[in-house]
């Protein structure tokens, strides 16, 4: 096993780039491949290339931070073990970091952490402790308890030791391709920012390497503003792999100076990442594993950056399933492909089609309405856009030409979070109405032939259409209908689609029907 010496407490340049080179990490962490996302770098005219760090034994970087420390250890420190306070990818580097060296490790974790997380710990050696309500009371207790039974505490990121294990991804990087341009760095509290950073100011100055934050959590970005570490009051969830609320002191003082630039994304633009890392290349990121290469997209169309070789880090995959179906929904607003819309049409039969052939042709995404009163109705769509912010632009022109009221929605949070899967109710009057499912094969046209076969004879007193890009539509509509429609019937028929009467659905009976 090869010896590792402790660092000094603020190390230069070069005793970083010495511990690198020494580091054991690849006693337990792999050389993670180099990889090209051909789809993307024909899209955005750059030569796209991931660092696959998801292919860790852990599913993350965290791993080579973790055990370098670690192994740095004396065998006092080794013999008492080791603690940490993590929810996610460290407390697993720790844990797998301990046990490959024959170590005790005890992770506390929040009592509200998913048992996935716990249960990954546990399978990889460590012993896991539920303590508070939040990180802050579980780091309290961890260093508490190494305070009083002897346990070495191992920080997430500000250590020399964490940095310089970092570092090694950065030799990686370089032995793999020499001629990158530019590295783009997820950050949280900076330790593989600040690790790749030094490493490659030592070797390559030239590459750039650019930070990238999440826009709810950008501890880095406040502390370069304010010029030394600062707490944020809050910081958002969604990627809870870089949810920090203070940038590391020695993390920030290696970031100041090596790191070129900083950029920030929204939730959305972290969406659209994880959709091209899998289409791309197979990879299901967590959401901060994506953050470099949603920061890569916005700085390539910031500053217009064209055959360049730009390298980004898949930091890591531990991702919760269910935050998927989010992920889903949200990925092309953050692409900018889809235009969130509120329109207000006449409460009239021909309105959905009238409103459908205006947009000429466009796909509609997503269709929301209930009857409200005899005069107006408000409906929630979605539209697919090919040309992004100048598009969305134009159809709102368009429908303003056409006499529509028009409420732009893209950008506002709480309708893409809550208001589009609460439009509805029950009418305001009582209704003769039976409600049908739909299905039909999505494609061009369908929603169309839909409302142009059904939707100018019979007043459709519900409407609920969403675009799922699967092979079939659905779609649930409601029309005021009397007790014999032999014509409806026949309509119906020459439809052609699949469809069941639902009108004695419960879930329809007990929330939108009418009295």
């Amino acid at each position: 096993m090869a010896e590792s010496q402790p660092l000094s407490a603020n190390p230069c340049g070069a005793e970083y780039l010495r511990a690198v080179l020494r580091s054991p990490v690849y006693e337990v962490a792999q050389v993670t491949p180099l990889q090209k996302m051909e789809k993307l770098s024909s899209r955005l005219s750059n030569t796209i290339l991931v660092k696959r760090e998801d292919r860790q034994p852990v599913h993350s970087f965290k791993l080579r931070g973790a055990y370098a420390m670690i192994a740095s250890l004396n065998e006092e420190q080794k013999a008492r073990g080791v603690i940490t306070a993590s929810a996610g990818n460290h407390a697993q580097g720790v844990a797998l970091s301990a046990t490959r060296l024959g170590i005790k490790s005890l992770i506390v974790m929040p009592l509200v952490t998913a048992d996935i997380k716990v249960d990954a710990v546990r399978a990889f050696g460590g012993e896991a402790y539920l303590f508070g309500a939040n990180f802050d009371e579980a780091k309290a207790k961890a260093i508490e308890l190494a305070q009083a039974e002897g346990y070495t505490f191992v920080p997430p990121f500000d250590h020399p030791a964490v940095i310089a294990g970092q570092g090694t991804l950065a030799m990686e990087l370089l032995q793999q391709d020499a001629h990158i341009d530019r590295v783009f760095v997820p950050v949280g509290g900076g330790g593989l920012a600040a690790g790749v950073a030094v490493l490659i100011k030592q070797l390559m100055p030239q590459i750039k390497v650019i930070a990238v934050e999440a826009e709810d959590s950008a501890c880095l970005t406040a502390a370069l503003q304010s010029g030394e570490p600062v707490d944020l009051p809050r910081v958002g969830l969604f990627a809870e792999g870089v949810a920090v609320k203070r940038i590391g002191d020695e993390t920030f003082r290696l970031c100041q100076s090596h790191l070129d630039d900083i950029i920030t994304v929204d939730s959305d633009a972290i969406c659209a990442a994880m959709k091209d890392l899998f289409e791309d290349v197979r990879a299901i990121a967590e959401p901060s594993g994506a953050l470099a290469l949603a920061g890569m997209k916005k700085y390539i169309q910031r500053h217009n950056i064209q055959g360049e070789r730009l390298a980004h880090v898949l930091s890591g995959a531990n991702v919760n399933f269910h935050g998927l179906r989010y992920v889903s929904e949200r990925c092309e607003l953050g692409e900018q492909r889809e235009a969130l819309l509120a329109v207000t049409i006449p409460e009239k039969q021909g309105s959905f089609l009238n409103f459908c052939q205006l947009l000429g042709g466009r796909q509609v995404t997503e269709f929301n309405y209930r009857y409200a009163d005899e005069k107006d109705a408000c409906i929630f769509v979605g539209v697919r856009l090919t040309r992004g912010l100048q598009e969305r632009a134009e159809i709102i022109g368009l429908l303003h030409g056409g006499g529509y009221k028009v409420v732009d929605l893209s950008d506002d949070e709480m309708a893409k979070l809550h208001v589009r899967y609460m439009v509805g109710g029950r009418p305001s009057k009582p209704l003769h109405e039976r409600l049908y499912s739909f299905e039909f094969p999505e494609a061009p046209g369908a929603l169309l032939k839909f409302l142009q076969t059904l939707g100018t004879h019979w007043n459709i007193s519900l409407f609920h259409y969403r675009s799922h890009g699967t092979d079939y539509g659905r779609v649930l509509a409601a029309f005021e209908l009397s007790e014999a429609e032999p014509r409806f019937e026949q309509h119906l028929t020459a439809l052609g689609y699949d469809c069941h009467d639902e009108t004695s659905n419960p879930s329809f009976r007990f929330f939108l029907a009418g009295n």
